[in-house]
């Protein structure tokens, strides 16, 4: 016969299946209806003990060691014919048994034959039973036989009840405590989500809130654009008279403190550009001397000096404002760059590897509308980091600032790496005048071979000029470009003279790929004057997929070495003083300008340099490089012209050079002087005549070169 109440069947698989079950709920919610049919089984069970004892207490109780010999015969035969009770002839004591059975439900009588079977000393299995009661009754040997299988039968039973049961619990109460532990998690899951979230949103409202305040104190602020602030600007000695004074709208003032302050709590940074590709000579010429080195000592500082105390802002007609400044300047460049996709530079370079490229002319279209001159005035643009440093008493805080001004120089150069700018001419020149940001600025390239460029910059603040010589090599998927040379910062308030080298820069990916621009290397600044504190920068080289890219890192330390304040940044994104997460930030370069990609990656501050003005046009010297057709050609997008005129002007060059040579004439600069330090290194300074000439009596006046 069938069982009423087998046990589950995953049961049966043991420990694997019990672990399948705390995995899948479904298992387990199984276990738990199989579990409970069980528990149902054990009530009849229970019932049918009941009914046992009573039996056990009639004295025609059945033989059940007939039974068992019944029950192995009918197993040998195989015979599981299931049957219902059937008898023909039923005595009065077999009735009265009858009647005691009745009292018994029939699944609970059932469930006493299967019962039976569990025993060890009952049969295995009964398949059928059909013996009448009458026999049964015979068959019992004695009351005490029975009472003694009712007795063990009731123990075994009970066992099982108790297992059983025990089972059922244990299994529901790790239920519900796997449902309660994966309940916590997701709880926590979700709340440690929510905090961060609501975290995050309160950081940025409260910078929000803060740029928003500053924004609106600077709009309020520039309001005031109708009011200016006086500038002195010293006349030559030889000039009686008062200082001229020149008006600079506030607002443009109030525009670059506010753009420093903001610099010291924002942490967003938006990038800038350029990228120095050649030397400073002509395409076609080769250099002479490859061991030139031009530097800078302590000795020479007396001539520059002596240039912010004599000629310092002189201009024509002692009026700067009459056509010298402008307040508008244009705010993109005439049309785009051109497409460059066309050109093979494997042809060109494959002869070159390992060479100074300055000797090779390259087509025009990889050229910017800019030289080298004019990339030297594009390191000032950030000067108010001079400005600042010309007024912080704290001599160790002020070395941090000017090394910040050293690393801004840098941010140009992020997104030029597609472009190299023209090489300056031998005799050519450039000015830049910012009343917006209170400097006067002049470069000329001073020779040829080598080459070498300088400038001065002048300002009530400070006073800034360098002389460099640009190397070049080709290594075949990339391009060093290697300065030679020192950059000087003078701030008079305080007596200081700070000198500092410049690092090499790496053009990658130079015939296929994306181009993409990397500086390193060690930069020391020294206070020549004071040697109390020094400056230590290091611009980490790494390669382009690498987190440290373009990283610096560097300190400001006593003369005994120890570290009074720690730098670290990125030369495109800014540079902070102190320790995370308590750093402060003294720089960042401004934004770019829209669609830049397209204008050859200028700035801002790129864009405004090669402008040309017509009230400019009288003033400036013939040499000025906005005057040079090939560059301004190329501005305006003629890109066939460009290459004319290019062509037109190197040979023009050489022929001049031809015949200084033949005629034994060497070329003289026409602003600058050649001194040497006490190491006996060349050096070029100004020599205080730019602004004299310009003013009186006029460069138009003059007799000039004719560079092209």
């Amino acid at each position: 016969i069938n069982l009423p109440w087998q046990l589950p069947p995953s049961c049966s698989t043991g420990q694997s299946k019990v672990a399948a079950w705390l995995q899948e709920s479904e298992e387990m919610d199984k276990c738990s209806e199989e579990l409970a049919y069980c528990q149902s089984s054990l009530l009849e069970l229970s019932q049918l003990l009941q009914s046992l004892e009573i039996l056990q207490r009639t004295q025609s109780a059945p033989n059940f060691t007939d039974m068992q010999s019944n029950c192995v015969d009918l197993t040998k035969k195989e015979k599981r014919v299931s049957r219902r009770w059937r008898t023909k002839s039923i005595s009065k004591d077999a009735k009265l048994q009858q009647q005691s059975l009745t009292s018994v439900p029939l699944s609970a009588s059932l469930s006493q034959v299967r019962l039976h079977s569990s025993n060890p000393n009952l049969c295995a299995e009964l398949a059928d039973f059909q013996t009448p009661v009458t026999r049964l009754t015979d068959s019992i040997d004695s009351a005490s036989d029975y009472i003694k299988l009712q007795e063990d039968f009731c123990i075994i039973a009970q066992k099982v009840h108790s297992l059983l049961k025990s089972a059922f619990n244990t299994v529901a109460i790790e239920k519900e405590k796997i449902k309660q532990v994966l309940l916590e998690q997701e709880q926590t899951g979700q709340s440690n989500q929510i905090i961060t979230l609501r975290r995050s949103l309160s950081q940025a409202l409260s910078q929000n809130a803060e740029l928003k305040t500053r924004l609106n104190r600077i709009h309020s602020e520039s309001v005031l654009s109708e009011q200016v602030v006086s500038v002195n600007i010293i006349s030559s000695p030889d000039e009686a008279g008062e200082p001229l004074h020149v008006g600079i709208p506030l607002s443009q003032q109030v525009a670059n403190e506010s753009r420093l302050s903001m610099s010291e709590s924002v942490s967003e940074f938006f990038d800038a550009q350029e990228v120095l590709l050649s030397a400073s000579s002509s395409e076609n010429e080769a250099s002479d001397d490859e061991s030139y080195i031009s530097d800078v000592s302590d000795n020479i500082s007396e001539d520059n000096a002596s240039v912010t105390d004599n000629v310092s802002r002189q201009m024509p007609n002692g009026d700067l404002a009459s056509g010298a400044f402008r307040n508008g300047r244009r705010t993109c460049l005439p049309a785009p760059a051109p497409d460059t996709s066309n050109i093979n530079l494997w042809n060109i370079l494959k002869n070159n590897i390992g060479k100074d490229l300055s000797k090779v002319s390259m087509p025009v279209e990889l050229n910017e509308p800019l030289n080298t001159l004019q990339h030297m005035c594009e390191e000032l643009e950030y000067t108010e980091l001079l400005d600042k440093a010309a007024q912080t008493d704290d001599p160790y805080e002020r070395m941090a600032i000017v090394a910040a001004f050293a690393v801004s120089g840098y941010s140009s150069t992020y997104y030029r790496a597609g472009s190299k700018p023209f090489n300056p001419l031998l005799g050519e020149t450039y000015e830049c005048i910012r009343e917006d940001k209170g400097f006067c600025f002049f470069s000329e390239q001073v020779s040829h071979h080598p080459p070498i460029s300088a400038c001065h910059c002048e300002s009530q603040n400070f006073t800034f000029w360098q002389d460099v010589r640009w190397k070049n090599k080709f290594w075949g998927k990339s391009m060093e470009i290697l300065p030679i040379g020192t950059v000087n910062v003078m701030l008079p308030s305080y007596g200081d003279h700070y000198e500092w080298n410049k690092v090499t820069t790496c053009v990658h990916n130079i015939l296929s790929g994306r181009r993409w621009i990397e500086h390193y290397g060690e930069v020391t600044i020294r206070n020549t004057r004071n040697t109390a504190c020094i400056c230590k920068l290091t611009f980490v080289k790494g390669n382009y997929w690498s987190s440290n890219v373009n990283e610096v890192q560097g300190s400001v330390m006593e003369q005994e070495g120890k570290v009074i304040h720690r730098l670290f940044g990125k030369w495109h994104e800014g540079l902070y003083c102190g320790v995370p997460p308590s750093a402060k930030c003294i720089w960042r370069p401004g934004s770019m300008p829209t669609d830049y990609e397209l204008y050859y990656g200028f700035s801002r501050f790129a864009i405004e340099l090669n402008e040309l003005c017509p009230e400019l046009k009288e003033l400036l010297p013939p040499t000025d490089a906005r005057f040079r057709p090939d560059q301004r050609y190329l501005e305006e997008g003629n890109v066939q012209m460009a290459a004319a005129e290019k062509q037109r002007i190197e040979e023009q060059q050489r022929n001049r050079r031809k015949w200084l040579e033949e005629n034994n004439i060497r070329h003289q600069p026409r602003f600058f002087k050649k001194v040497m330090d006490s190491h006996q290194r060349e050096r070029w300074v100004s020599n205080n005549t730019y602004w004299e000439l310009r003013k009186d009596p006029g460069f138009l006046k003059l007799e000039n070169p004719e560079l092209w």
